[in-house]
């Protein structure tokens, strides 16, 4: 006899591989970068418009708040980087097996948190 389907599918309770983890990071980071194209676009218009927008640009850019929107776009930047080379490898059948894309997963996570706390770095 069949089951029935489930009414109620509870997301939280899934739980994902890590290349399925790392793949839906990439997901959200590309969303990420898409709503920081607004902010960067007023950086460089302020960057290259004249001198005094420019030193205006300086001094917001060491604003606590403008640090923390920078790193999250440049961390966000990098992961999506690296989940992007992930996958291009993975399309010239380069770690396709579930133990290389779980070794790749890792990799592109611990390349991630790196770079991002090197970006964090940078910045203060």
């Amino acid at each position: 006899m069949r089951q029935p389907r489930p009414v109620y599918l509870n997301l939280l309770t899934i739980k994902l591989p890590l290349a399925g983890f790392v793949s839906i990071l990439h997901r959200i980071t590309g969303l990420i970068l898409f709503l920081f194209i607004p902010f960067a676009l007023w950086i460089l218009y302020h960057s290259l418009h004249s001198e005094t927008d420019f030193v205006f640009l300086t001094l917001n850019l060491k604003k606590p708040f403008f640090k923390i929107l920078l790193w999250i776009g440049l961390s966000a930047l990098g992961y999506h980087l690296l989940a992007g080379l992930r996958h291009l490898l993975a399309d010239l059948h380069i770690g396709t097996s579930k133990q290389g894309g779980t070794n790749s997963a890792a990799i592109v996570l611990i390349l991630a948190i790196t770079l991002s706390t090197l970006i964090g770095y940078g910045l203060c």
